[in-house]
């Protein structure tokens, strides 16, 4: 004898219950602050000045590369510096060399004037020569070219050893700058949450050095697909889940929106805040989110698995209807026309 049996078809009836819409993002857990430390200048790594899990203060140094070119050159422009400035003895021996030369000048200047104006009242009465007299004309105008040279001359000495004085302190405080980028500081208060470089080892502007965040305060770092992202909004209400919180769900709120997409991934990063912070938190745990963007509550809805192509359900064992579906989450969906709760529908097979 040979029988054989119908597969027993699943069915459920149409329920009133909440639909939720949402838009899914995922990401990791940061820190507030949280930032990669780097070196502005390439060298050897020569110190170690801090540990992980340290709580770390604005400015604190860090990191020391050794510096030892940058000490040779700040010490080299300290010089240059001092012997720029105007209280040197040297600067103040050239100045006052060259005072000494525009007084003399000065004095020759007087000395042929007066000249040349006693022959100039006499000349009238042809009591000089005419030679004689061009030639202390003459005279008296080459002192005065003379004199109005070495006052230009001084001028100019001055300027320049201003000039080269400020240059100087320029060039000083740029070594001096230079030197104290050797010395990597925190730019924050926080804690380090790690060091990803040794002792002895070649750093480079390239090379991360250290993670450090606010200390016990946390965000979410998610991203959102850009077919999405035109239904997110500051302040939408989001659900979280974590691998390290199996089974709890968090809320959280959109905080902030990056308007720019990133062109690798297609998405756009979103920062939100927990409105019910877990206990304990790190940096980089994993989190998926919906962001709530629409509920309606007490409607007619079904599984989702019950829709055929989207529009159609399976009634009467074997008869395909047509349903008008509103709002739809991860697992139902709202019918809106086409079904009542009381009737039956069958899962397709």
């Amino acid at each position: 004898m040979i029988s054989c049996s119908k597969k027993e078809l699943t069915e459920t009836q149409p329920k009133k219950g909440d639909v939720t819409e949402s838009v899914y993002a995922s990401g990791i857990v940061k820190a507030e602050n949280q930032y990669i430390v780097f070196s502005t200048v390439n060298g050897v790594l020569q110190t170690i000045n801090v540990e992980v899990g340290q709580t770390i203060t604005e400015g604190q140094a860090l990191f020391q590369i050794e510096s030892d070119k940058a000490n040779l050159n700040t010490e080299n422009a300290q010089l240059a510096y001092q012997l720029s400035k105007q209280d040197n003895n040297y600067i103040r021996d050239k100045i006052s060399e060259m005072e000494t030369k525009v007084q003399a000048a000065k004095d020759k200047l007087a000395l042929d004037l007066s000249i040349y104006n006693r022959n100039k009242n006499i000349k009238k009465y042809n009591i000089i020569s005419e030679v004689d007299y061009e030639r202390i004309e003459l005279a008296y105008k080459n002192s005065k070219s003379n004199y109005e040279a070495a006052v230009k001359q001084l001028a100019q000495l001055k300027s320049q050893l201003q000039n080269d004085q400020t240059r100087n302190s320029i060039n000083l405080k740029i070594s001096q700058k230079t030197k104290a980028d050797y010395t990597i500081k925190s730019a924050f208060y926080g804690e380090l949450f790690d060091v990803l470089v040794k002792k002895g080892s070649m750093v480079t502007t390239q090379t991360p050095l250290a993670i450090i965040g606010k200390k016990n305060s946390y965000l979410l770092e998610l991203e959102v697909d850009e077919n999405d992202m035109v239904r997110v909004k500051l302040g939408q209400t989001m659900l979280v889940s974590m691998d390290s919180y199996k089974g709890k769900v968090f809320e959280a709120t959109v905080d902030k929106i990056y308007p720019i997409m990133d062109e690798r991934s297609r998405t756009f990063k979103i920062e939100s805040h927990f409105l019910n912070t877990p206990q304990q938190l790190y940096p980089n745990l994993t989190a998926e989110a919906n962001i709530v963007i629409k509920v309606k509550k007490d409607v007619i809805t079904i599984p989702k698995s019950y829709l055929i192509d989207g529009e159609y359900v399976l009634v009467n064992k074997n008869e395909k209807r047509k349903v008008k579906v509103g709002l739809s989450d991860y697992q139902n969906a709202e019918i809106l026309s086409g079904l009542t709760v009381d009737e039956t529908i069958y899962l397709p097979q």
